[in-house]
């Protein structure tokens, strides 16, 4: 019912559209975007993702140096890519920590330290169960979980950065893996924010680091792409999009460890179901969740 799905001022170069091109039901979506970036943007078209590779490496090597990079590696696709371009770029001067907040999904830690075993990075495992747990005790809004466990990120990582500190010398960059959707949905500028990502925002005041390296930041899921670019294997780049509060999104109400574990292995047991029916590759995202409703009083 939009009275205006289009408009356009060509003497100030504005063009505005009510609706999404990029979706698959809006037709001849793609060839809008496409005739906008080419006639109007002037874009040639020749952006390929290898250059991507090519000049972002470049670019990493320049910034760091012979620096030391910090990288939160959570497993998920975005941060998996990230590593792997930084692994690339620095080698061992890049040091992984996968930090096990006890919201993760079943044997997830177990895959993600066989995932990255074939790059020379040091990779660290952290459990830090206890801390964010104990950080979202009583927390029961969406919203608050979220930047509860986007605090305890940079306390685990300024914490450990300095404890690695002692093992490899200062830990002068912290990199992430945010892309630009995390950027959008968290408000950028004036912007609304739809959801706060743990990974916006810039570094307080009190966390040692020299600035943040986030090399995919305009990205949006061409990041796959960019994943086989590097040689990631199809299980770790095509897995499952898992925000990175984890578990902690997918449970309603207060968030406890027998809620994890419970979630946990309806998850699993999920996953494992649509992959043997065959329909893994069809359905985009799947995933359980723990409503903290109860309809019936029966044993």
């Amino acid at each position: 019912d939009c009275p205006v799905a289009a408009a356009e001022n060509e003497e100030k170069h504005l063009y505005a559209i009510q609706f999404h091109p990029e979706v698959l039901h809006t037709q001849e979506g793609t060839k809008m975007l496409y005739n906008f970036v080419r006639g109007v943007c002037g874009c040639a078209g020749t952006w390929r993702m290898d250059h991507f590779v090519e000049h972002t490496i470049e670019a990493i090597r320049e910034k760091v140096g012979d620096g030391k990079v910090l990288l939160a590696l959570s497993g998920g696709v975005d941060s998996s890519v990230a590593a792997a371009l930084l692994a690339e770029a620095v080698g061992n001067q890049l040091t992984c920590v996968f930090v096990d907040h006890g919201l993760m999904r079943k044997n997830e830690g177990d895959e993600v330290e066989a995932a990255f075993s074939k790059w020379d990075i040091n990779l660290i495992r952290m459990n830090e169960e206890d801390a964010f747990l104990g950080a979202l005790k009583g927390l029961t809004d969406p919203e608050d979980k979220r930047k509860a466990i986007g605090a305890q990120f940079i306390r685990t990582f300024e914490k450990m950065g300095k404890q690695i500190g002692e093992q490899v010398g200062k830990i002068d960059y912290l990199a992430q893996g945010t892309i630009y959707p995390d950027v959008i949905e968290s408000g950028k500028d004036d912007a609304a924010v739809i959801k706060s990502h743990h990974n916006v925002g810039g570094l307080p005041d009190f966390v040692d680091f020299k600035e943040i390296i986030e090399p995919l930041r305009m990205l949006f899921k061409e990041v796959r792409q960019l994943g086989f670019e590097l040689g990631l294997s199809e299980q770790l780049v095509m897995r499952q999009p898992f925000p990175g509060p984890g578990l902690g999104i997918r449970i309603t109400g207060e968030i406890t460890k027998e809620k994890c574990d419970i979630l946990r292995e309806a998850d699993a047991i999920f996953r494992e179901e649509i992959a043997n029916a065959g329909l893994d590759k069809e359905i985009n995202q799947y995933f359980a969740v723990l409503t903290n409703t109860r309809t019936v009083g029966v044993m």
